[in-house]
């Protein structure tokens, strides 16, 4: 058995719980979130294919940026609850190691991050493509729709996407939403109408903190933020769903690591693993999200095709 793991075993199972790094400090342990459901017992085969940086330092490190329900930084700047914390919980007791997120600026940050080498994983939302898999691994483990919260009470008279030609949106830079906000510009402008005026900025806080203070009339999210938002701030905000005929497509979202670092295949067979003990379906169950599940997760989906 290798040392990182017998330490790791050593340690009590709450202390397994994923480690937080906010603005390069280190959380202690007891901020992180409770277990999504009993510990899981760490899998030697899976611990021993881990690239040997990881099984030297015990510690998977992730980047994070604030985006509900995937990961919501609390009030204290410390407590991350969300999917992402639920996930890497279960990875790290799965595969015999403390897991640590560091919150950064949004996807650009994140990818430059992993390409560096200061984080070896990215639990998105980020869309899997053929382009971004020649530097990344990918695992796709949800899809979603796109959608656009609007704050309630608002005169933009936004009661359908298409309503949003001509309209300002407040989207995360180089998101999957970004994207698809650019197929509702074209099926805009194939009607005869204005194309969508962009607001990007670094995450779904900000799209929000945008809608709500009238620079932008609507923050465009995955269907799974939005279904969150809604729930979590009742009465506050709507939301609108894209549909096909305005471009929209179901995407794959993924887990991100970087192919030099070859984490990928221990973290595809490490998913695979929770979808079959019920881990995957319990977490999310557990946020509501039983409409974006996959059968199984993916691996590198985008250049299969």
């Amino acid at each position: 058995m290798g040392s990182s793991l017998r330490q790791w075993r050593r340690s009590s199972l709450a202390g397994a719980a994923a480690g937080l790094v906010l603005a390069g400090c280190t959380v202690d342990d007891g901020a992180a979130t409770a277990p999504t459901a009993a510990a899981l017992t760490a899998d030697q085969a899976l611990h021993d294919q881990l690239p040997q940086a990881v099984k030297d330092s015990g510690v998977l490190r992730f980047a994070g940026d604030s985006h509900p329900p995937y990961r919501t930084v609390g009030p204290d700047g410390k407590t991350v609850t969300g999917i992402d914390p639920d996930f890497q919980q279960a990875l790290g007791q799965l595969l015999g190691v403390r897991t640590e997120t560091t919150i950064v600026a949004g996807l650009p940050a994140a990818l430059q991050g992993m390409l560096s080498g200061r984080y070896e994983a990215f639990n998105g939302p980020v869309k899997a493509t053929a382009e971004r898999e020649k530097q990344f691994d990918t695992v796709t483990w949800m899809t979603t729709r796109t959608a656009y919260v609007i704050p309630e009470g608002s005169a933009a008279g936004i009661k359908q996407a298409a309503d949003l030609c001509g309209k300002r949106v407040a989207v995360v830079t180089a998101s999957v939403v970004e994207g698809q906000l650019a197929k509702l510009s074209t099926f805009c402008e194939g009607k005869q109408r204005p194309a969508v005026q962009v607001v990007g900025l670094d995450d779904t806080n900000a799209t929000l903190l945008a809608a709500k203070s009238g620079r932008a009339d609507a923050a465009g999210m995955t269907q799974a933020a939005a279904i969150d938002v809604t729930t979590q701030q009742k009465g506050q905000y709507e939301y609108v769903t894209q549909t096909e005929e305005q471009g929209a497509t179901k995407d794959n979202l993924a887990l991100y690591t970087p192919k030099t670092g070859k984490l990928g295949p221990v973290l595809q067979k490490a998913f695979e693993e929770l979808f079959r003990n019920g881990t995957y379906t319990r977490i999310m169950q557990k946020w509501g999200l039983t409409d974006v599940t996959v059968p199984q997760p993916l691996f590198d989906v985008a250049s299969a095709k």
